[in-house]
């Protein structure tokens, strides 16, 4: 039995997880983090999931809680994302990040620790957006700049980054297929007169509203022809359970960074 952390417990994803990993056989639930000051730091794991009382506390200590753990699953904040990776590799276990918002110096302080620690990090922790990003990269890769790039995605109002990590995750994959940088052909807003579109450049739409819990589509426009690839998450269920499949995984693998396309096995 895999032992798994749950970071940040006490959200709707971390209790979508607690919830997940109770239900999996190869999987027990090892501890539950939250910061300091949480309303539910001290509170049974289970009960603040909705399980009951499942007999672990959720803790504002990571180090006590992962030195006894196999692996921690953190869809959180970057700065917490960057701490807990530190811990990680002090206790040389496995940390998946589907944490989003990164910055360049955290994603190095991240490849960093996972020097001692093997770490899968993705913007989209799902089957579908992972393959979604292979046909992106493939198509991309078959067009020439005929064809114009946008990325759109819409997720619900709680959403505090934009672009979402799944649409630069996209958005990576298309310019990967393009041979580009997308840092230097990235379009993230447009307002007043903006001139013509240039060629090469990749675009980003975002929509924030209501529950959604996250719609993406890249489109290829083409002149009198388009393409469109769509992905759709109903559940957050998804997401966790990439998440538990990337845990598994990694704890056979050495130290190092990962990305779900390594634990899908998709080329």
């Amino acid at each position: 039995m895999l032992k798994l952390v749950v970071a940040g417990a006490g959200g709707r994803m971390g209790q979508t997880l607690t919830r997940l990993i109770h239900a999996h056989p190869s999987c027990e639930v090892a501890g539950g983090l939250e910061p300091k000051g949480s309303p539910v730091v001290g509170k049974d794991q289970g009960a603040v999931a909705g399980l009951g009382d499942i007999g672990t506390l959720i803790s504002d200590d990571p180090l006590s809680v992962l030195v006894k753990a196999d692996a921690i699953i953190d869809f959180t904040l970057p700065a917490a994302s960057v701490a807990l990776a530190g811990v990680a590799a002090q206790a040389r276990i496995v940390h998946v990040i589907g944490t989003t918002g990164l910055s360049t110096t955290d994603e190095a302080a991240i490849e960093a620790a996972s020097r001692h620690a093997r770490i899968v990090k993705s913007g989209n922790m799902s089957l579908g957006v992972n393959l979604l990003a292979a046909i992106v990269r493939q198509v991309a890769a078959s067009l020439d700049e005929s064809f114009d790039i946008e990325v759109v995605e819409m997720h619900h109002r709680h959403k505090v980054d934009a672009p979402s990590g799944t649409a630069l995750l996209l958005g990576n994959a298309a310019a990967e297929g393009r041979k580009i940088d997308l840092a230097g052909h990235s379009v993230r807003s447009r307002d007043g007169h903006t001139g013509a579109r240039k060629d090469g450049d990749i675009g980003f739409a975002t929509l924030r509203g209501g529950s959604v819990v996250g719609d993406h589509s890249v489109v290829f426009a083409g002149q009198s022809e388009r393409i469109e690839l769509s992905h759709k998450a109903e559940s957050r269920e998804i997401f966790a359970n990439g998440a538990i499949k990337a845990a598994l995984w990694a704890h056979d693998q050495k130290p190092g960074l990962y990305s779900m396309t390594d634990v899908l096995g998709i080329d």
